[in-house]
């Protein structure tokens, strides 16, 4: 026998290439790499794929990619995560190894998808999931992935929470609720949960100004259209590219003399000092004449670090 009765560019178990009359101990060359214990695949098979497909292969047809494993699937943003995550179907065909988590449910109500060749759960379904894992910043930056990535509109992923049995349906509409269209990055949606949590007036999403014409001309992260005042969100690349600095420059030189105020958000702003961003933007709305209370909620306090 040879190797070729195995796929070794594909993860496979012990158990299979014994199966196929081969030497385990060939398992022992160096081109042989452990993926998960048990799981094996020829050093120039590995890729991205790699781990949730060794964890896929230790369980019967028919088991998913799902939760965070899923989400990386999807390109989705999600916190690191350690474990690779498995759903299946029936108890039976849960594995229990330390780098995975197997899940079982009766409740999945779209059909799994493929991405790079993986069985995977649907976007809509890994934001479900997720619900029972991620913290409602998290969660909302997902939802507003989902929604730019896969062409999901809020009011369907709103719908979908409401009608699911799924477990953590109702932690996942709580999120959903909150979930927006024309979102550009998970540190603007970061930045617009900080703002909503802390009681401010939401700002509106993907703002654009438009030529006499009709013509795009200017596109807003966050903004008050009514009291000019537009919130950005800078990540540190701005300043490492001299272009695109000098770009901003030029852009803010323009929106003042139009009397917009700008108000420039870092990381540091979210990360370290977002007591102080929610002061400068209370501040900044009440200078700017906003119309209703600004009255700071503690509740942000639950979900950023202070």
């Amino acid at each position: 026998m040879s190797e070729a009765t195995v796929d070794v560019r594909m993860p496979f178990t012990r158990a299979a290439w014994v199966k196929g009359g081969l030497d385990p101990g060939l398992l022992r060359r160096c081109e042989f790499r452990q993926i998960i214990r048990s799981v094996w695949i020829h050093q120039d098979g590995i890729d991205a794929t790699t781990r949730i497909r060794a964890a896929l292969a230790l369980h019967p047809n028919g088991a998913v990619a799902s939760h965070f494993s899923a989400a990386r699937l999807l390109e989705l943003p999600v916190p690191e995560h350690l474990f690779e995550h498995v759903t299946v179907f029936r108890a039976e065909d849960r594995r229990w190894r330390p780098e995975l988590r197997s899940h079982v449910t009766q409740r999945l109500r779209r059909s799994p998808i493929v991405v790079r060749g993986v069985p995977t759960t649907d976007p809509v379904t890994t934001f479900i999931q997720l619900a029972g894992t991620l913290g409602l910043v998290d969660l909302v930056v997902l939802g507003d992935a989902v929604v730019k990535r896969y062409k999901v509109t809020p009011a369907r992923l709103v719908k979908t929470c409401r009608e699911s049995d799924e477990y953590y349906a109702g932690r996942a509409l709580k999120a959903a609720l909150l979930v927006r269209r024309g979102v550009d990055s998970p540190m603007e949606s970061r930045l617009r949960m900080l703002i909503v949590l802390a009681g401010l007036p939401e700002p509106k999403v993907d703002v654009r100004l438009l030529n006499d014409d009709g013509s795009w001309r200017r596109r807003f992260d966050l903004c008050y259209p009514e009291i000019r005042m537009i919130v950005e969100y800078d990540g540190r690349q701005h300043a490492e590219d001299a272009a695109q600095w000098n770009s901003d420059l030029e852009r803010r030189e323009e929106l003042d003399d139009e009397e917009y105020r700008v108000l420039i958000v870092t990381a540091r702003g979210i990360f370290v000092e977002p007591e102080r961003t929610i002061e400068r933007i209370r501040r900044t709305l009440e200078s700017r004449g906003w119309r209703g209370p600004l009255v700071i909620d503690p509740t942000w306090r639950e979900h950023f670090s202070v």
